[in-house]
């Protein structure tokens, strides 16, 4: 037994349905291990249970495991909006997404989130990114003014398997992305933050009120 079945094997299970979106994936998307998985799906869950946010707003959908694992944890009356750019994914969303016990409250957008998501009206709570690394600057500050006070980012790949360590000027654009948002935001004064060397990096954010 390898230390990571030992972890999967002492929380809670991911599920049936989940479990089958995960093994679609796997079978019909490129890069199926971008998924979140059963591990960070958990997280996700509890994070939206203990923060119980109203409005979140995710940034990339790719499969929909972490959109489902986030609308699990919501509560009556709150909603999830999240964002795919590309289109090609559409109809797999779309039947994992409806056929979901969740799918009421979940919104699925299709289209560059840096354009379409200023142009909602909502103030969220909790917000995910999990986009294409090399604009996450670009989200964060995005995502910053329109967050309630004491709200929550969480962002995705924040050790990019490793490559943050590389200098900047030897780096690929999608790790510099990287260690550009984690230079950005260990900065800010205006926000709380930890990473989790969780799978590839999960940074969770709090706005200070």
């Amino acid at each position: 037994m390898t230390l990571d079945e030992y972890i999967l094997g002492h929380i809670d299970a991911e599920g049936d349905y989940l479990h089958a979106v995960w093994r679609d994936t796997q079978l019909r998307l490129s890069y199926g291990q971008m998924a979140s998985g059963h591990l960070q799906g958990r997280l996700l869950k509890m994070l939206i249970e203990m923060a119980k946010p109203l409005k979140v707003l995710e940034l990339g959908t790719f499969s929909g495991y972490a959109t489902l694992c986030m609308a699990e944890g919501l509560t009556d009356g709150a909603e999830l909006h999240t964002f795919e750019i590309f289109d090609e994914n559409e109809d797999f969303l779309r039947k994992w997404l409806e056929g979901s016990p969740f799918c009421n409250k979940i919104h699925l957008h299709i289209g560059d989130a840096l354009q379409l998501v200023p142009q909602m009206t909502e103030r969220w709570d909790f917000a995910y990114i999990d986009a294409d690394k090399r604009e996450y600057v670009a989200y964060y500050e995005m995502l910053l003014p329109l967050m309630r006070p004491g709200g929550y980012i969480v962002a995705d790949n924040t050790l990019w398997y490793g490559r943050v360590l590389e200098e900047a000027k030897k780096s690929d654009a999608q790790t510099h992305g990287i260690q550009a948002f984690n230079d950005l935001v260990a900065a800010d004064r205006r926000v709380e933050k930890v990473i989790l060397p969780l799978r590839d990096g999960l940074t969770i954010i709090r706005v200070k009120p």
